[in-house]
């Protein structure tokens, strides 16, 4: 009799799900109906219950991952733009002088510059004289680097950093003694915009040389590899304590069209100097800021590696949490799959009923972890909240950056990935037979 009632009672329930279907949605897939008609009946069922606990778990993972991966570009673009602000893409310096203060000084010529310029990807060069000094004030000794320039060099960057004061002036026709320094080493030596400080520079065999400059502002780019010992000047001082001609620099520092394109245009105008016969190229190398710096840049691969780790990790328990709830929903609904199956319907539309359930709880577990993600990010990128130690990480707060692209990439593979693996244990289904799975409750 009991089995007599159930039976009766799912008949029923087949043939209203055929009615709605019929009535409402003709054309709709019928296993999508029936998805969406189950997954209405189970709110406070174990299956329920584990659904949730899928949810929370999607939600968790693309959080993680949205976090993760705009931590992780925001450290490429960030420490990136400020190597680039601070040496060029590409630079052109006489091959004793890479890596090294003290320079071997190149010549300016017009066969030079136009060697360069007539490169592919060029954009912009302009000369540069470094020179090492010992900053001395009443309170402490410090050693930094003074770096020249002339009218020609684009202060965009340093526009954008500059906290205090002004940029100083370079390539007047009168030559000013102004200097801009870093926050950091401003504060180390105790000095201040338009304080004059004293400069010790040292050469072999030679007596110290001294000169006096006023701080015309100060910048602070948040990169303390770099804040902790660049001066920026006039490039007539360096050439002046250095002894060298007019026309004589460290090198060029050049722009080119994007970072990308730094490496191949290193390497065809290092070629060219190579292969140029005049004796203004001679031992003239060039180099991208991949080559000048290239713990820095191997940081930030390494960065690539621990992203990729996180996604990885959070991928699997995302899967093996959805396909615990997908195994739990076929196994509470091995009578209805019976059932369907003596109407008629095949395993691929069985499969595709609870691949279905799984993609609802992805969805909803996408649209949570989106909101959480997301708006971390933007509280972030509005607050500043979390700081970090430049010395150890480069940059003094957690950068952030994530453009719409990206974004939509990782939602749609990581959903596409999810389903896909569900396959698997959504198979489950072609297993039930429906003579045993109607015979008891």
């Amino acid at each position: 009799m009991q089995f007599r009632r159930n039976s009766d009672k799912n008949t029923k329930f087949m043939r209203y799900f055929a009615s709605k279907f019929t009535q409402k949605h003709a054309l709709v897939d019928l296993a999508l109906f029936i998805a969406r008609r189950t997954a209405r009946s189970e709110t406070g069922k174990h299956a329920g219950v584990m659904e949730r606990i899928a949810v929370l778990s999607v939600a968790l993972s693309i959080a993680v991952m949205l976090v993760a991966i705009a931590v992780m570009m925001g450290f490429k673009r960030e420490v990136t733009r400020k190597m680039v602000g601070f040496t060029g893409h590409v630079v052109v310096t006489d091959i004793r002088s890479v890596h090294t203060l003290d320079a071997t000084p190149i010549c300016r010529t017009e066969h030079l510059e136009t060697l360069i310029s007539t490169v592919p990807g060029f954009v912009a060069a302009v000369p540069y004289a470094l020179k090492g000094g010992i900053v001395r004030t009443d309170a402490t000794v410090e050693g930094v680097t003074l770096k020249g320039v002339d009218g020609t060099y684009d202060w965009k960057t340093f526009r954008e950093w500059l906290v205090e004061g002004e940029l100083p002036r370079v390539g007047d026709s009168i030559r000013t003694k102004d200097i801009l320094l870093s926050r950091s080493l401003a504060r180390r030596i105790g000095t201040n915009v338009d304080d004059k400080i004293e400069m010790l520079f040292v050469e072999n065999g030679e007596q110290p040389r001294r000169d006096r400059f006023k701080v015309a502002g100060i910048y602070a780019s948040g990169m303390d590899e770099m804040d902790k010992a660049l001066i920026l000047t006039d490039l007539r001082n360096v050439q002046r304590l250095a002894r060298w001609r007019p026309d004589e620099v460290t090198g060029y520092e050049i722009a080119v069209t994007n970072l990308d394109a730094a490496e191949p245009f290193a390497g065809e105008l290092d070629e060219r100097l190579f292969l140029d016969e005049s004796d203004e190229t001679i031992n003239l190398t060039a180099n991208n800021v991949q080559q000048l710096y290239p713990n820095v840049f191997d940081w930030l691969k390494a960065h690539d590696v621990n992203a990729v780790v996180i996604l990885v990790i959070m991928l699997i328990v995302s899967f093996f949490n959805m396909a615990t709830a997908l195994l739990i929903l076929v196994l509470g609904h091995t009578r209805t799959i019976g059932l369907l199956k003596t109407f008629g319907m095949r395993n691929g539309q069985l499969r595709r009923i609870f691949l279905y359930r799984a993609g609802f709880i992805a969805l909803r577990g996408l649209a949570w972890g989106n909101a959480v993600g997301l708006g971390l990010c933007l509280l972030q990128s509005a607050t500043h909240l979390i700081k970090l130690d430049p010395e150890g990480y480069l940059l003094s707060e957690v950068p952030i950056a994530l453009n719409a692209g990206q974004w939509a990439v990782l939602n749609l593979g990581f959903l596409a990935a999810i389903v896909a693996l569900l396959v698997i244990p959504a198979s489950i289904v072609s297993t039930v037979k429906p003579e045993e799975s109607i015979r008891y409750k």
